[in-house]
């Protein structure tokens, strides 16, 4: 085991490590700067329970209701073999075969182990791959791997389909509507970033049977209800930007040394449960010990991790609380006492402050005119 590997595990404890999905995955690219985030998701740290001892839980993840029309709506889609998909396969990507093989890779056998259905997967996906002819085949549920902080993470993807031109197209089924041929810009962009998690991991499964990565292309197929039915619509969205983001933050997870080098020895954030399971650590010791991972708050951190709450109440008084382009406006201004003391008139700004205490200047004029006072 490498010394970083070692470090980590120290950090997690004796707890088996966290499993990430592709929404978790994705999420890493919400917030690349934060050094809490980057340790805890490299170690495979509980955020969830982390949180949940020490008195800041998060409400993250899907409502039970969201959950089910997910549900509903991909059982929709993928009825009667995929008739519904196909359909509208043929007309984006010009499937003209008149039969689609349809491979259902949710458990083989009967049997739902992870090792069984990536076995599986592998060995159709290879055949598939090597295919000399337009297979037309629809995997749904097929089990990938991709190496994450050094750990093999499984990751099931909504649909892969080999297209008639000799290529894999990612499918994803959300069910957020496309209404008028629009969708939330957010929800699109979301489910964007998953995508591109599964065209990673597909592409370094066929770069490993030596095949050009490129066979997996950048158009991800997304499949939504249309206006305010459950008739499935599709739309190709390319992610070649959230490809590269990704793998830039998936290499810095790589690169932890700087982290590690200036943590405390022996620092774990481990609970310590008792036979029961039950946490018995004290919540002010294990307090301490995070506190030595800086994190780097936004409020997009509310809808993207679990320690999210915890952080926003350590980052009081700081600017980057208020978000990231009030931030950057700010010009590096760390606290919010201080840019209300040049916005005031009542500290000289530096040098590297004089362009931001301008702006805060009169930003304090015109709100003082707008209520009335003596500026």
């Amino acid at each position: 085991m490498t010394e970083p590997n070692s470090r980590l595990d120290g950090i997690r404890g004796p707890a088996e490590p966290t499993k990430h999905n592709a929404r978790t995955i994705a999420a890493l690219t919400s917030n690349p700067g934060c050094a809490r985030r980057r340790v805890l998701d490299a170690a495979g740290v509980d955020k969830k329970a982390l949180a949940e001892f020490l008195g800041d839980p998060a409400p993250f993840g899907d409502s039970p209701f969201a959950l089910a029309r997910g549900n509903v709506f991909e059982s929709i889609v993928k009825a009667n073999g995929a008739a519904e998909l196909i359909r509208l396969l043929r007309e984006m990507l010009g499937l003209s075969l008149p039969e689609v093989a349809y491979h259902a890779l949710d458990n083989v056998a009967g049997r739902e182990s992870l090792d069984t259905r990536h076995r599986r997967s592998v060995q159709l996906l290879r055949d598939a791959a090597r295919s000399a002819e337009d297979s037309g085949t629809l995997f749904a549920h097929p089990l990938l791997r991709l190496d994450i902080g050094g750990r093999a993470v499984y990751l099931e993807p909504d649909l892969i389909a080999f297209q008639i031109a000799g290529r894999f197209h990612i499918v994803e089924i959300k069910s957020f509507p496309v209404i008028d041929r629009c969708a939330e810009p957010g929800k699109v962009a979301a489910a964007a970033i998953q995508s591109a998690v599964y065209v990673m991991a597909m592409r370094d499964f066929v770069a490993g049977l030596g095949h050009d990565p490129e066979i997996v292309s950048h158009d991800v197929v997304l499949v939504c209800p249309k206006d305010f039915s459950n008739t499935p619509t599709a739309a190709l969205i390319d992610v070649r930007k959230q490809l590269t983001t990704l793998r830039r933050q998936l290499d810095r997870l790589e690169d932890l040394d700087s982290i590690l080098g200036v943590l405390p020895p022996g620092l774990t954030l481990e609970l310590r449960p008792d036979s029961t399971g039950a946490p018995t650590r004290p919540v002010g010791e294990l307090d301490e010990a995070l506190k030595h991972l800086e994190p780097r708050y936004a409020p997009e951190c509310l809808s993207a991790c679990e320690m999210s709450l915890r952080c926003r109440e350590e980052s009081q008084g700081r600017t980057e609380a208020l978000g990231r382009s009030v931030q950057e406006q700010l010009g590096g201004i760390e606290f919010v006492s201080e840019a209300l003391s040049l916005a005031a008139g009542t500290r000289p700004p530096s040098v590297h402050e004089e362009e931001a205490a301008r702006v805060l200047r009169t930003a304090h004029r015109l709100r003082t005119r707008c209520l009335g006072e003596t500026a």
